[in-house]
């Protein structure tokens, strides 16, 4: 079996490089690190006209319709420039949550904003505990007539402070436990009762907020899944957290390379 990148995998990879050297060097991380929202908009709609937000997002929804092969490509050539932007939390975490776990209707409506770049999600499932797993999730959607209310606190939201649209995990069953009872929510990271604010952090090149939701009602289809299939959100939910947790071992397992070093 040939593991080696095919010819066009390797041009993906060199032109990437080239715009990242081109438009990314040392300062302009250095820069952007030290910005409230991490990220520069211009940048985002530049390499959304190349294509890397909708890499790996099947046509029928907007995407490129690659692979996650070529995604992984993108993202290795991100991370040897530390380039500052919303990528991991819309297009790893958000982008294949919708993928994975969204009805038709959901992919069709929400996926074609994160592939062209005008919609980011960021991914609010982290609470008091700081767990990534089934375990940690406490906050309840209240049912109320035909809609939930939010009430409670998300921590450590990759980029949640300047997200378009949230994918809030909560239990719809009170009393539930382990993955009984998870639900993943679709929430305007505007509307009425949602507030949030940037937490100071470590790593500056991956910015993080505290959302906090106070009343915030949401309607009965804002449940992401068909026929509230929660073993199918619980699969989606599990898959999250091996991805946090790479990036976690890696941070904590190795040193980050400097701006401007190889």
């Amino acid at each position: 079996m040939n593991f080696a990148f095919s010819e066009e995998q390797q041009m993906l990879r060199a032109t990437a490089r080239r715009f990242l050297d081109d438009k990314v060097p040392s300062e302009v991380v250095r820069r952007l690190m030290e910005t409230d929202t991490g990220f520069d908009p211009k940048l985002w709609a530049d390499i959304a006209e190349q294509g890397w937000q909708a890499m790996a997002i099947p046509e029928a929804y907007g995407g490129a319709g690659f692979t996650f092969m070529e995604q992984a490509i993108l993202m290795e050539e991100m991370g040897r420039s530390l380039f500052p932007a919303p990528f991991l939390s819309s297009i790893v975490l958000g982008a294949d949550l919708i993928l994975t776990a969204g009805s038709e209707g959901q992919k069709l409506e929400l996926l074609p904003g994160v592939a062209s770049g005008e919609r980011r999600v960021a991914l609010a499932q982290v609470e008091e505990s700081g767990t990534w797993d089934s375990s940690g999730i406490s906050m309840v959607a209240k049912r109320d007539g035909d809609a939930f209310v939010l009430d409670g606190i998300k921590s450590f939201v990759l980029d949640g402070h300047t997200a378009d649209t949230l994918l809030v995990v909560v239990r719809t069953t009170e009393g539930s436990s382990g993955d009984e009872g998870i639900s993943l929510l679709v929430v305007d990271a505007t509307a009425p009762g949602v507030s949030r604010r940037r937490l100071e952090t470590m790593d500056m090149t991956r910015k993080q907020a505290e959302i906090v939701f106070s009343g915030v009602r949401v309607p009965e289809s804002a449940l992401l899944g068909e026929d509230r299939d929660e073993s199918q959100v619980a699969l989606a939910c599990r898959k999250q957290h091996r991805s946090a947790r790479i990036v976690q071992d890696d941070y904590l397992g190795r040193d980050r390379t400097s701006p401007g070093e190889a």
